[in-house]
Parts: structure tokens; sequence; C-alpha cells
């Protein structure tokens, strides 16, 4: 018996739907990260440092493929692209000094 496949009528477009919880939908802050790798993945964490406290929190982890991190970037760039056309240019921040932190559970 052939494997059933999506009833297209349900969804006529073949597209997935994609759901999004609250907690998620409110996003997160970030204004510093960190990215990381392996062979097989790269871990990015992305936090939020509170310099005159001494202090931060990551508060989102993203691993991902190596393939799908180049998609990332090209996506990212394109982006970039359309808003400073829209815009006008970005100037890139100047890098904040090493805050000398460790990362602990």
């Amino acid at each position: 018996m052939p494997q059933s496949q999506p009833n297209q009528a349900q969804n006529p477009q073949g597209q997935i739907q994609i759901k999004v919880t609250d907690e998620v939908m409110k996003g997160v802050y970030a204004n510093a990260m960190s990215v990381m790798h392996s062979r097989e993945e790269f871990t990015v964490d992305f936090m939020n440092i509170y310099p005159h406290q001494r202090a931060g929190i990551v508060n989102a982890r993203v691993i991902i493929s190596p393939g799908h991190l180049k998609r990332i970037i090209a996506a990212l760039q394109d982006n970039l692209k359309k808003y400073e056309n829209q815009h006008g240019k970005i100037e890139e921040a100047q890098a904040p000094e090493p805050l000398g932190f460790d990362t602990k559970a």
C-alpha cells in the first residue's frame, strides 16, 4: 500500500504552518553573542550583558548545521542590504572592550 500524501485540499499551497508560542513571540533582547563550533554544528549564544553589574545571562542558544548557517548568513546579508537601501548606511559600532566573563551553568 503506498504511503499517504498530505491532502493538498487542506493546505492548497503545500505550505508548512508554523506555530509560535506566546513566550517565543515576545522575543528577547541581546547585546552580545558568542559563537562556538565543532565539525558538525555551530552554537550561537545570544546574551544580555550588564557591564555595571559585572553580570550577564545567555537568553537564547541556537544550534545550527554548517550548511544552514551559510543560508542564515546569506539571508542576513540580503536583509541588511535592503535595510540600508531603504534607511541609509549603518555605521558599525565600535567593539566593546573585553568583558572578562566566564560561562557558568
